[in-house]
């Protein structure tokens, strides 16, 4: 598929392959019609040869390349493909755009430190298990780590300890090693219902990009258990625009990927004999 995309690629050989939809020609036809001299002609159809496009058909003086269909329809399945796959992630290049617009929009409020100040955000989901099952997801590092970043993210470190003074760590790398890091305290145990910390997003330099003060219910619900996050912005650096424009979608994502993970967790525990 690679070479016959790459021999489409030239815009000569792309011109060939039109005319000899049309029907059949010879080398010098072509070179006419292309306004190509016959030797370059030549070594394009050299090229659409080998990636299987042409089929040359020696008669007598003259050289008569006709077009291969079979190539041109596996290609068509393989861009059908990719079609139907971009259509099916069009949701992801939406989020980028919103979280654009979002960047675009914060920076025109950013103009000073604390300019977040006292910002809420409020996220609640439905997660298929009790109260004291999805208690674990947030204090077991293991469990934690399972959900707690983006997909395209590798966590390097993550734990909220479940006591009053506890640390609340989240670092993580993404695809091109720039590593990030929110650092913190836990405030509030009560365990499987209720949990505070707060969360200090660094920058590359240590400093403080803004600080995340969370509050965290769970409640017994006919469903399982219905979480409750509300999230508290303070400590805004002017340079916190990119992340406080992306905790809303940012967080809508992390707390899917907890109940996608929840619930695979728990269909693999009920199907295990």
């Amino acid at each position: 598929m690679e070479q016959i995309a790459a021999a489409l690629g030239d815009t000569a050989r792309w011109r060939i392959v039109e005319l000899l939809a049309e029907r059949p020609r010879s080398v010098g036809e072509l070179a006419q019609l292309t306004g190509l001299r016959q030797p370059q002609t030549t070594k394009h159809l050299q090229a659409l040869a080998r990636a299987g496009l042409v089929t040359m058909f020696p008669l007598g003086q003259r050289r008569v390349y006709a077009i291969e269909s079979a190539p041109l329809r596996a290609l068509e399945q393989h861009l059908h493909g990719l079609v139907e796959t971009i259509a099916s992630h069009e949701g992801e290049r939406d989020v980028l755009a919103r979280y654009q617009a979002a960047i675009e929009s914060e920076s025109a409020n950013a103009t000073g430190d604390r300019w977040a100040d006292g910002r809420t955000f409020v996220f609640e989901r439905t997660l298929p298990v009790a109260p004291d099952t999805a208690w674990h997801y947030w204090i077991d590092s293991d469990l934690l780590e399972s959900w707690w970043a983006p997909t395209t993210m590798t966590i390097t470190d993550c734990r909220i300890e479940p006591h009053s003074g506890g640390a609340a760590v989240l670092e993580y790398l993404d695809a091109d090693g720039q590593r990030y890091r929110s650092q913190g305290r836990v405030h509030t145990v009560r365990e499987p219902e209720h949990l505070v910390f707060d969360l200090s997003v660094l920058d590359a330099a240590g400093a403080v990009s803004f600080t995340g003060h969370y509050d965290l219910t769970l409640a017994a619900a006919p469903e399982g258990t219905r979480l409750r996050l509300e999230l508290t912005i303070t400590d805004t650096a002017v340079a916190a625009v990119p992340y406080i424009a992306g905790i809303e979608a940012g967080w809508g994502q992390v707390l899917d990927n907890l109940v996608t993970t929840i619930t695979t967790d728990s269909t693999e525990k009920e199907v295990q004999p």
